[in-house]
């Protein structure tokens, strides 16, 4: 499948305007030090299965998980923002090295501007994946706004990139392997045969 540009593949741009947005988002991509997702319809496909025992399960893709061990590991801020609860949830991102994990989250853009304010970074530096009207704020904000394939169109209307793959099928490994490629960061010379990077 091949990639989606948002505006590229919009009615009326030309083939050189194509290439132009591609070579624009690849030239944004190298400025990215901070890399923020949502969970639900991201890190997941967004169904919850809810248990006898009132917990919500849901599952993530061990693909993307290597994908975010990884950009840790490169010295990439990870952040997870989401409204979704669960321990589960957050022993699954310690367990992949993430520090910054935001869950219940009712206003993301106050936990945004206060990592901004916490890592001194600037917009240009930050990219974030979201998927939903929740995310429509925050991705107003970042340099960089993505979204998996089956976001809902006001939030694909607002992304400089739409992956090929939908939320929790690959599309966070998707973008993160685009920005450490195009920073040489994506080689791994001792990978690790486990997600969690231990």
């Amino acid at each position: 499948m091949k990639d989606i540009w948002s505006k590229s593949s919009r009615p009326g741009f030309t083939n050189g305007e194509i290439t132009r947005n591609k070579q624009m988002f690849l030239e944004q991509l190298k400025h990215i030090t901070t890399l923020i997702f949502d969970i639900d319809g991201v890190l997941t496909n967004g169904d919850i299965i809810a248990s006898d025992s009132g917990e919500f399960l849901r599952t993530f893709n061990i693909k993307d998980g290597y994908a975010l061990q990884l950009a840790v590991k490169r010295g990439y801020h990870v952040c997870i923002i989401s409204g979704g609860k669960g321990e589960a949830m957050r022993k699954r991102f310690e367990g992949l090295g993430i520090n910054n994990i935001f869950l219940g989250v009712s206003d993301k853009v106050a936990v945004y501007n206060s990592l901004c304010a916490s890592y001194n970074l600037n917009a240009a530096e930050v990219l974030y994946m979201g998927d939903d009207i929740p995310d429509l704020k925050i991705m107003q904000l970042v340099g960089i706004a993505t979204c998996p394939a089956d976001a809902v169109p006001e939030i694909k209307a607002i992304s400089q990139y739409i992956s090929p793959y939908t939320g929790g099928k690959t599309a966070v490994r998707d973008i993160i392997e685009k920005v450490l490629r195009v920073q040489k960061n994506w080689f791994d010379e001792n990978p690790s045969a486990a997600d969690s990077g231990k």
